[in-house]
């Protein structure tokens, strides 16, 4: 009998004995203190020697982090680890993520096996992964896959940067059946390699994951053509739509027997670096050899393949391949020419701004050591005062100075000085407002204008990322270079050097009460459909109707001011579930006079009475979600919420109103992505100079030529209103276009630098 331990981070309820089928083993906790919350590896105090077992369970994150170099349990959950270790998901997880469940209990299957002598991890060599540096070899292999019968290929990219005007390809990987994956080097490359791989892309469907990301580098430096392709990203996003669970490591793990396949390569990239002293962001994989690569590259492709394999019966679903097949696919090649198409920077502006700035910190600074106080808390710790530094900042408010913390903690049991803490604190000395002043503006300079110059490409444009599969509702994400999604609202510097070139002008498109339009119509709530059917001001009608208030809607701004308000907090606020509380919070910040929960409840009871068909349908959603655990969108995506069996009322009562928001936020999400997908094909068919560059949440933002912008306008309206089964007869959904002559700051940029000269 093989000898096991079993270590938790500390000592829980949970009968592992009982769970893991009568398994005897010994069992250690990282740490014996009950009262410590956060168990940091100092805390640790476990007296166990792993050369004494043959397998050690490690149960949760920080068991496997203190035996091993790996972070993510969910990953590793079930599989052996270096060896010995066996790390599984903690239990105590479930109470608040039902969906774990399954992890769980399949973990817990995979390491039974593996103490059970039942299980016996795949050996991968160069039968299953080989390489290809001779050209012939090369054109035999891809000649091989272009007769095989198989309808599809699986292709990935070895590339030197993440970007294709940043780096180059090493090489391309290649499977077409479930038995192996080729790795060529495409220095091997001739003009009949190239003709090949052409010919096989016409031919298959072409398999990546990702495929934004390779096709992007395929087209820029080969000009290859990809008429059929898929992603089993994308197609696993259709079956797990949280994010950060679609990587392909990932889904190795979880659907192939390969396991951990990258591993020697990634030890070989760790050894390179200690031994060259680089960092690892300055790494260049153009380094690795061709021989340590192979292996990982080829397997990249294989467990590609194999998930595909899998993946492909996801399409049975009509719901889910309508959205695959009509939003996602067709959405990768849209934003493969977004991305390319880039940001429009004003390089001096950008140069202008980061003066500034740093004029603006400086004086930020010199208005904090305004306060005698500052100077005196440098003296006694000998060192100048770090506002960026937690430790100090702490040891400053709440020693030196006697603030009252606010409650909040940090992770590890601290008080905390994050953004709403210091804005709290304001109250109680002018302190924490300057160094919350001097972080902002700090964080804008540092995240912004210091990384946004060196990134930009000869012709001045920032290419980053957007992401079709970054959130639940659909919405598109954006990451890389530059977060589109969270430009600075408050301060106009970053906004206001992005700027169209000399004949060009920024045209944005924003949905108007997208939301609320959506929900009338799949409530059938003709009442409320009405008031997008009349005209005017939108929450003024609202309020008019609601309240039945004796003037003209039009007057209502005027003679009733607070009314409206309450109307428009309750309208919004319904679509994210908010209640009493919420309502009077809301409607007492926005009007600046205080709003009772009792008046909110009263509100909330006029406006459903007036739009009982509104109630109706979110009762009935919200019974369905409570009984199924899911609900589907409009255009048929999945959101999945299994928290709605969590014992928590608190975490089932956020997941209802989850499902609730999906409903609308995602149907108008999808409504203005069609839109501008269409709109992008239009582009491009009709040989438009006009230039998507992004999309923000509900806007759509392009670079228009002066002569293109009328035509621009009329087919994105076209294509945005466009009858996809969504719509009210005669009341298109409502879209707001602004053409800014100046800046994306719409001129603010200049008024806060008025002192310069532009």
């Amino acid at each position: 009998m093989p000898k096991v331990a079993l270590v938790e981070t500390k000592s829980s309820k949970t009968n592992f004995r009982a769970e893991f089928d009568g398994l005897v083993f010994d069992q250690y906790q990282l740490c014996s203190d009950p009262t410590v919350k956060k168990v940091l590896k100092r805390d640790c105090d476990i007296d166990m020697n792993p050369d004494d077992y043959d397998w050690i369970i490690l149960v949760g994150s920080d068991a496997m982090k203190y035996y091993t170099k790996l972070s993510s349990v969910t990953e590793y959950s079930g599989k052996r680890v270096e060896e010995k270790f066996l790390p599984i998901i903690n239990p105590a997880m479930l109470a608040f993520k039902p969906e774990a469940r399954k992890v769980w209990e399949a973990g817990k299957e995979s390491i039974l096996e593996y103490i059970n002598d039942e299980k016996e991890d795949v050996v991968i060599d160069s039968s299953i992964a080989f390489g290809i540096q001779d050209t012939e070899k090369a054109n035999e292999f891809i000649r091989a896959a272009i007769a095989e019968e198989c309808g599809y290929v699986a292709l990935d990219s070895e590339t030197t940067g993440l970007y294709p005007r940043d780096g180059y390809m090493l090489g391309i990987s290649l499977a077409y059946s479930n038995k192996f994956g080729a790795y060529i080097d495409t220095d091997c490359f001739d003009e009949e390699t190239e003709r090949l791989l052409q010919e096989l892309f016409d031919k298959k469907s072409v398999i990546f994951h990702n495929a934004k990301f390779d096709m992007a580098f395929f087209e820029y430096h080969f000009h290859f053509n990809f008429p059929q392709f898929e992603d089993t990203m994308l197609l696993h996003y259709l079956i797990d739509e949280n994010p950060g669970t679609h990587g392909l490591k990932q889904l190795t793990m979880k659907f192939t027997p390969y396991g951990d396949y990258e591993k020697p390569m990634y030890e070989w990239i760790d050894r390179y670096r200690k031994e060259h002293g680089i960092l690892k962001d300055q790494f260049n994989w153009g380094d690795i050899p061709f021989d340590v690569m192979k292996t990982y590259a080829g397997m990249d492709a294989l467990c590609t393949f194999l998930i595909y394999e899998k993946f492909v019966k996801i399409k049975q679903n009509s719901k889910l391949k309508w959205v695959y097949d009509n939003i996602l696919i067709p959405g990768t090649r849209f934003l493969i020419d977004t991305q390319d198409n880039g940001v429009p920077f004003d390089r001096k502006r950008l140069y202008v701004g980061q003066e500034a700035m740093q004029d603006d910190i400086d004086a930020a600074i010199a208005a904090l050591y305004e306060n005698d106080k500052i100077r005196k808390f440098e003296e006694i710790n000998g060192k100048p005062f770090n506002p960026n530094s937690t430790m100090q900042l702490r040891s400053l408010l709440f020693d030196y100075l006697g603030l009252q913390p606010t409650g909040k903690k940090t992770g590890t049991g601290a008080d905390s000085t994050d953004a709403e803490v210091l804005k709290e604190l304001s109250l109680q000395s002018d302190v924490p407002k300057r160094i919350l002043d001097i972080r902002q503006k700090s964080k804008i300079k540092n995240t912004y204008l210091d990384k946004i110059i060196p990134q930009l490409d000869r012709d001045s444009r920032l290419r980053t990322g957007f992401n079709l599969h970054g959130t639940t509702s659909g919405r598109l994400s954006s990451s890389g270079k530059l977060n589109m999604q969270q430009l600075p609202r408050d301060n106009p510097t970053v906004k206001g050097c992005i700027k169209a070139a000399p004949g060009n002008k920024i045209v944005a498109m924003d949905l108007t009460t997208a939301e609320v339009y959506v929900a009338a119509i799949l409530a059938k709530d003709t009442a409320l459909m009405q008031v997008f059917s009349s005209g005017g001001n939108f929450h003024s009608t609202i309020a008019h109707k609601v309240f039945r208030l004796p003037c003209e809607p039009e007057q209502v701004a005027e003679l009733y001011p607070d009314k409206r308000q309450a109307a428009k907090a309750v309208t919004f606020g319904i679509m994210y579930g908010a209640g009493p509380a919420k309502i009077s919070e809301q409607v007492t910040k926005d009007s600046g006079k205080y709003f009772s929960k009792s008046e909110a409840q009263e509100v909330i009871s006029d406006y459903f009475k007036a739009f009982h068909k509104l109630k109706a349908w979110i009762d009935d959603n919200q019974k369905f979600i409570e009984q199924n655990g899911f609900i589907y969108s409009f255009f048929g995506r999945k959101r999945r919420l299994p928290n709605v069996e969590s014992t928590d009322a608190a975490i089932r009562s956020h997941s209802v109103r989850s499902g609730l928001n999906f409903l609308v936020q995602s149907a108008a999400s999808d409504i203005n992505l069609l839109g501008a997908i269409d709109m992008g094909a239009y582009i491009k068919a009709k040989g438009m100079k006009s230039r998507i560059f992004a999309l923000v949440h509900d806007s759509i933002l392009a670079e228009v030529p002066e002569d293109e912008i009328e035509h621009y306008k009329e087919k994105l309206l076209h294509f945005v209103q466009l009858d996809r089964g969504l719509s009210i007869p005669g009341s298109p959904i409502g879209c707001d276009f602004e053409i800014i002559h100046e800046d994306y700051s719409n001129g603010k940029f200049k008024k806060f630098l008025f002192y310069f000269t532009l």
